[in-house]
């Protein structure tokens, strides 16, 4: 006899087996989870490697996050899945992992706002940071809810990431997006910094967004990322050639060696 809702386990299945494959996810990391119904959501358990989970590992949970189905133990972070579907009922899915290069930037305090790629412009607008929450404690949820409601990918300080959709393989494509978007960044600051795109453009990419079949379910526009413009206010890096910095500093230890030979001066 098949498990309720197969259909659904064997999707969570794939999904975890493919965040383990990317690397988004170590040891027993992560959670997975899909809206039943109202009252009812469907979610990966603790204790199991999303890359090695099979269709009956998977538990039911009310919108309390008291588990009502499955052998195995409810994820501690199950409060985060229910937070968001209570406040998004467009969401019909949710992947949380921790993707390393996205991950590194949470870390890093650094939100993935700047205008850099059309692709995340148009399907993501930008990817907030949400400040850090406890794991398995409401404050993991609370850190959310600000961001929630305009924003379909989060990064989640000093933790990982988290997106969410309307079906479940679009909120993994969303993860992916997130964490090639943070590779694309880094690579950039690499090589020198990015050079992010002006407003005009961001504003026809964001114009656009009907053609390329964007749509937001949920009502409202995600805050757009920022442009050039707006990142211009940044202080003027220094040039100096060789000279001039050689003559700052002879005359730096020239003002040190008069201090120090009339604190030694006798009256």
């Amino acid at each position: 006899m098949s498990c309720p809702h197969s259909d659904l386990r064997r999707q969570i299945v794939k999904i975890g087996r493919l965040a383990y494959q990317k690397g988004w996810v170590a040891a027993n990391d992560g959670n997975i989870s899909v809206r039943l119904g109202p009252d009812r959501i469907l979610a990966t358990p603790t204790g199991v490697s999303k890359g090695m989970m099979s269709a009956g590992d998977m538990i039911v949970c009310d919108m309390d996050g008291v588990k009502l189905e499955g052998s195995r133990e409810r994820t501690s972070e199950i409060l985060m899945h229910t937070t968001i579907y209570q406040m998004r009922p467009d969401v019909q899915a949710i992947v949380h992992a921790h993707p390393p290069v996205a991950t590194g930037f949470a870390v890093a305090g650094r939100a993935l706002n700047l205008a850099l790629l059309p692709e995340v412009i148009v399907g993501l607008g930008c990817i907030p940071l949400a400040g850090y929450g406890l794991p398995g404690t409401p404050e993991l949820s609370e850190a959310l809810k600000p961001f929630n409601p305009r924003h379909d990918a989060l990064l989640m300080a000093n933790h990982g990431a988290v997106c969410y959709a309307d079906e479940l393989m679009k909120a993994f494509f969303r993860m992916e997006t997130l964490e090639h978007c943070a590779r694309v960044t880094l690579v950039a600051e690499l090589l020198g910094g990015p050079c992010v795109l002006p407003q005009a453009e961001v504003e026809k990419l964001v114009d656009a967004r009907g053609r390329y079949g964007v749509q937001w379910s949920n009502g409202i526009q995600p805050d757009h990322p920022l442009a050039a413009e707006q990142t211009a206010t940044r202080e003027p890096r220094l040039s100096l050639t060789r000279s001039e910095l050689m003559s700052i500093v002879q005359d730096a230890i020239s003002r040190v060696e008069r201090r120090a030979g009339d604190s030694h001066r006798v009256d």
